[in-house]
């Protein structure tokens, strides 16, 4: 099994988690995301400083402010957001992040479509955090023709393993 499956696994376990980055504009990866950790039964917290619902479901500014701690973040943002949000994790204890990727886990892979910061991910190995720097969830929770074929892709060419 790629280690990513590993960390995907120990992620989804996870049974509260907040996704950053959601958006009431347009439909993004990350409101799939946010749909499909729904849907595994999760409690799901949305997090976006300009929006206060989304969904119906009250939508946070940032992490401090959910008001149970999040075991697990999703982030799907910039990369330069994704280290502020990394550093609220830190001080929470977050234990587990996903930073999202469209072009799978290979450093510099698809750094326009990329939230991921290679200083934030120092940091969430600095501070004991699993994190799996790249790749998407929609890929992992029963994913669509698209998401399946990307991450079949994704695993042929060597884009998965994060390491």
């Amino acid at each position: 099994m790629p280690k990513i499956d590993a960390l995907v696994q120990d992620f989804l376990a996870q049974k509260v988690i907040a996704v950053v980055g959601v958006s009431d504009k347009r439909e993004t990866g990350c409101n799939l995301a946010y749909a499909k950790f729904k849907e595994t039964g999760c409690q799901v917290f949305a997090v976006n400083p300009h929006i206060s619902t989304y969904q119906g479901d009250p939508c946070y500014p940032d992490l401090k402010s959910i008001p149970v701690k999040p075991r697990a973040v999703f982030i799907f943002t910039s990369p330069g957001v994704t280290e502020e949000i990394v550093k609220q994790c830190v001080d929470l204890g977050v234990g587990y992040i996903w930073m999202h990727c469209m072009m799978g886990t290979k450093p510099g892979a698809g750094s326009g479509m990329s939230s991921v910061s290679s200083s934030a991910v120092q940091m969430c190995r600095a501070h004991g955090i699993q994190v799996i720097p790249g790749s998407c969830p929609n890929q992992y929770i029963k994913p669509d023709p698209f998401h399946g074929f990307m991450r079949r892709l994704w695993n042929l060419f060597g884009f998965l393993p994060a390491s």
